[in-house]
């Protein structure tokens, strides 16, 4: 076997990295917003659905994930806390999100789109795409349709939520993400990659879902509470988060299929449009009674990812610690109430 030559998985890896590469310099020369969240999700979703041989980053793009958790954990200070009285309003309507989400959207993917019980309640569920795959195939739903839904999901919000802050709010998608790397002591960035390599593999360990953003999330908490942070990880390292992040969401789309696009993506847009009427009543209520400024409301209801919202609410310069306060306890809800919930149900089909 010779030594020089190339694997098939580095070589589709290559591959991926020069056409987001290239998407990323084609959205800033054409001066788009985000061009280093959409180029790559661009470049990789033409990619896929071009069946070209694309393939992720697997454990870098994973890691690229700990730089947010370690962004959110900066934002927590002793400020936040003294706001969550605050929040406590508005963060009790998640829970009713949640319960209106699955009042509808089980039916919606059971009866309308035909799908079995299994994979209609799990595609339903706006949870962590990962998390959803997991539970609904462990229950006996289709793992294929329920990754192709949720990162239908996530596409279309990512896409469509900064066109609608611009417009409907008129929010801008410019604020500084972070200082650049040579204007952060030194020590503190020690301490971030610390907090994220820390809280990323211990988070593993544990079994904590999430690790890779809820990990270096509580680490970095308890450096920024303890006055050893006092910032967000560097630009370029959030710049870098948003490059893996884009890529990841357009590579789940490789190898779909003509049945797959009408029937499993087109299901999942068509939700996509029933989960926006939802977050936009919530954010008009939430807004209304005075619990929340409307780009702030509106993205914590986005049932969006976590990873995609917290970079949302970066470049909008949201309050990060109402957003993820929000889209932490849907998280929380959700993977721990899905499966119990899931089993209920299955018990009294079988009864």
């Amino acid at each position: 076997m010779n030594p020089m030559r190339i694997s098939q998985p580095t070589r589709s890896r290559a591959l991926t990295l020069i056409l987001t590469g290239a998407g990323t310099l084609l959205f800033w020369w054409l001066d788009l917003p985000l061009p280093f969240l959409f180029g790559p999700m661009a470049a990789c979703l033409i990619a896929a659905l071009s069946n070209v041989p694309i393939k992720g980053f697997g454990q870098v793009s994973i890691a690229a994930r700990t730089i947010l958790g370690v962004a959110v954990g900066a934002s927590i200070t002793p400020d936040l806390f003294h706001q969550l009285p605050q929040m406590a309003l508005s963060v009790a309507l998640v829970p009713v999100f949640i319960a209106l989400i699955g009042l509808i959207g089980v039916p919606f993917f059971r009866r309308v789109w035909g799908f079995d019980a299994p994979t209609a309640y799990y595609a339903a569920m706006p949870g962590g795409l990962q998390d959803m795959v997991i539970f609904g195939a462990e229950a006996g739903g289709d793992p294929r349709a329920l990754s192709l839904i949720h990162a239908t999901r996530v596409l279309i919000i990512v896409t469509l939520a900064p066109a609608f802050l611009t417009l409907a709010y008129g929010a801008g998608l410019t604020n500084p993400i972070g200082a650049p790397v040579t204007e952060l002591p030194l020590g503190e960035m020690a301490l971030m990659a610390a907090a994220a390599l820390i809280g990323w593999k211990g988070g593993e360990r544990i079994g904590l879902f999430g690790a890779s953003i809820l990990g270096p999330m509580i680490v970095t908490a308890v450096l920024s509470l303890s006055g050893l942070i006092h910032s967000r990880p560097p630009a370029e390292a959030i710049l870098a988060a948003q490059f893996f992040i884009g890529c990841g969401i357009g590579v789940h789309f490789l190898g779909v299929t003509w049945g797959e696009l009408t029937r499993v993506v087109l299901a999942g847009i068509a939700y996509v449009l029933v989960l926006a009427v939802l977050a936009a009543g919530f954010t008009a209520f939430v807004t209304g009674m005075g619990l929340g400024d409307p780009v702030e409301a509106f993205l914590a209801f986005a049932p969006g990812g976590q990873a995609e919202m917290t970079v949302l609410a970066i470049v909008t310069g949201a309050d990060l610690g109402f957003v993820i306060t929000h889209h932490l306890t849907r998280i929380v809800l959700v993977i721990v109430g899905a499966p119990l919930v899931a089993g209920l149900m299955a018990r009294r089909r079988k009864g």
